[in-house]
């Protein structure tokens, strides 16, 4: 159950990395919508991080929530931001993941 949660926590890492983005690109009171998006998002990730860590070995969950957050972050930017897709950074994601699920294995 802890590493639904840690995994959780990761995509909610994601979201205020994309909550910075849109306040980047905002301005007026929107630009203060998303930066308190941020806020929240912020809380909710690290309160997640911090419950998952509570039976996790910490080296392991904290590498698996920043990686999860560093490729949603990637994806995001790609999709959304329209950040260019190449060949390499689609490697380098992939490797990225693949350590993730590969440090997943080896921490039971």
């Amino acid at each position: 159950m802890n590493w639904i949660i840690l995994c959780v926590a990761g995509l909610f890492e994601a979201a205020f990395a994309f909550c910075l983005g849109k306040a980047k690109t905002s301005a007026g009171s929107e630009m203060y919508g998303w930066y308190l998006g941020f806020v929240i998002t912020l809380g909710i990730s690290m309160g997640l991080l911090i419950k998952a860590t509570q039976t996790l070995p910490i080296g392991s969950a904290y590498a698996v929530w920043t990686g999860i957050g560093a490729a949603g972050t990637v994806l995001i930017g790609i999709l959304v931001f329209k950040e260019p897709a190449t060949l390499l950074r689609i490697f380098f994601l992939t490797t990225l993941i693949s350590s993730i699920i590969g440090l997943k294995l080896v921490s039971q």
